[in-house]
């Protein structure tokens, strides 16, 4: 799993980026909301690719220097835009190890290649004619998040893209992309799907239908704590580092609250802990995790285990089969949003929310004051409170920045699709959802899949539309 870590998990980030709208800007509510986007596929933490997009996220796209290259040429036309073999190749080889896994001839997978490029240039043509654009500060975030969900600070990040041939700029390059297409699908799909009572009666009576099926699938929520391990570490400190974790782990068996040994014991890239890592379908956490907790019952820990990052300690908060759980871990949290626009630069609005945040901690002002005086969301007159939310109800990459909170916390500003937020979180509870809840929360993943099956019609409507000369081949 974590050999071409790249290759599979660069769109973790873009998890992050599409979420669940409402009137307020972060809650889903009923069918004006956005529901996040969940792209198929297997990978560390989260899946590989935005689904029907060009490209999954700068994975393995360049070769070493030392690599032999391929002659160039165009070989299709998009719109007067050229596709070249170079390009193709390189698509090529950011699908090669799917591909070989499923035994697809070589030449289907570079022709799938071509295809996915052309979807790509296609819907990048259409951003550009909206003008949509996305700002230096979103792909940084997502770059980070890509580092957060793979265990690594950003230095290792870099390491690793060095050593798999990436060069920094395209990785970069690449996510920016993947973020202008993800906001051309929320301007042009997401906001016209519709979640009925009739939909959400028949999810369930699928997932009724699926009780005790083995192929039911199964999702986890784990909470998490790694202890890094330096490359090159001597056998003496991966000793050391071990009983580190060890120490954790027992502390946590013996009672202590496993958020304080988040806080006393996690490496995990952020400065703040691993925290609970989300609900999530099982096939979009590391295999090594899913393991671990097979057998692991709710609330109890498993580990340490070890991987190439390090030791990793596991708390199961939600292990479902497909259904929505009954019981959930909420969080209630507070925010303040920035919108900027011409008045407010992107960068200007992260330096406000910091000077807001440095005011909080050093007890010149309260964020609820803040809050109320500054905050642009509707919540600004309650103080910017959110109220009890539980998981799904906020936009994916408003959702992992509140995990990594431990009560008390203040985020760093973080972008989303309506702004810049800063994030407090004031508590979390065990809850156990009113059926009203438990709707809600369907809601959420029968949009999800709504909004899959939505963009692909989109897609293939915009490919029917567009004009794509293929080309031969020079002799």
């Amino acid at each position: 799993m974590k050999q071409r870590i790249l290759s599979l998990s660069v769109a973790c980030s873009l998890a992050l980026l599409a979420g669940a709208s409402a009137a307020q800007g972060m809650k889903a509510s009923g069918d004006s909301a956005s529901a996040r986007m969940r792209a198929p596929g297997a990978g560390l933490a989260t899946p590989t690719a935005v689904p029907s997009v060009a490209i999954p996220a700068a994975a393995v796209a360049q070769r070493s220097s030392n690599a032999p290259r391929s002659a160039d040429f165009i070989v299709a036309v998009v719109n007067s835009e050229p596709v070249t073999n170079v390009e193709v190749q390189q698509q090529y080889e950011r699908l090669r190890a799917q591909a070989e896994a499923n035994n697809m001839p070589a030449e289907t997978a570079r022709r799938q290649a071509l295809e996915m490029l052309i979807g790509q240039k296609i819907q990048l043509q259409m951003a550009a004619e909206r003008n949509i654009t996305v700002d230096n500060f979103a792909v940084q975030q997502a770059e980070e998040s890509v580092a957060r969900q793979n265990s690594m600070t950003m230095p290792e990040l870099r390491r690793r893209l060095a050593s798999e041939g990436i060069p920094e700029a395209q990785f970069r390059s690449d996510l920016k992309k993947q973020l202008v297409i993800q906001k051309l699908r929320e301007a042009e799909v997401d906001s016209k799907v519709r979640v009925s009572d009739l939909d959400i009666d028949q999810y369930l009576r699928e997932q009724k239908a699926k009780a005790g099926m083995a192929s039911a699938a199964t999702q986890l929520n784990l909470g998490h704590i790694l202890i890094t391990v330096p490359e090159n570490a001597s056998d003496d400190q991966v000793k050391q580092l071990q009983a580190k974790a060890q120490q954790a782990a027992d502390k946590i068996r013996a009672g202590e609250d496993f958020g304080a040994a988040v806080a006393e014991f996690s490496d995990v890239p952020d400065g703040k802990g691993g925290g609970a890592m989300g609900l999530r379908p099982a096939d979009r956490y590391p295999e090594l995790f899913v393991k671990a907790t097979q057998s692991t019952p709710l609330g109890a820990i498993a580990g340490p285990v070890r991987s190439p990052a390090g030791f990793h300690i596991l708390k199961v908060l939600e292990k479902t089969s497909g259904e929505v759980p009954a019981i959930v871990t909420q969080s209630h949290a507070r925010h303040i949003l920035l919108r900027p626009g011409p008045q407010l630069s992107e960068a200007q609005a992260v330096e406000r929310l910091e000077d807001y945040r440095r005011r909080v901690l050093a007890k010149q002002d309260t964020f609820e004051d803040l809050a109320k005086r500054y905050s642009e969301d509707g919540s600004a007159k309650e103080g910017g409170d959110l109220g009890w939310a539980s998981p799904r109800k906020f936009v994916p990459e408003f959702e992992e920045a509140l995990n990594a909170l431990q009560p008390g916390e203040i985020s760093q500003p973080i972008a989303s699709r309506f702004g810049i937020h800063l994030i407090q979180l004031l508590e979390r509870r065990e809850a156990k959802l009113n059926q009203r809840e438990q709707r809600d929360m369907v809601r959420s993943i029968v949009r999800e899949n709504k909004l899959e099956q939505a963009f692909s019609t989109w897609a293939q409507e915009a490919r029917a539309r567009a004009y794509v000369e293929y080309r031969e081949p020079p002799q």
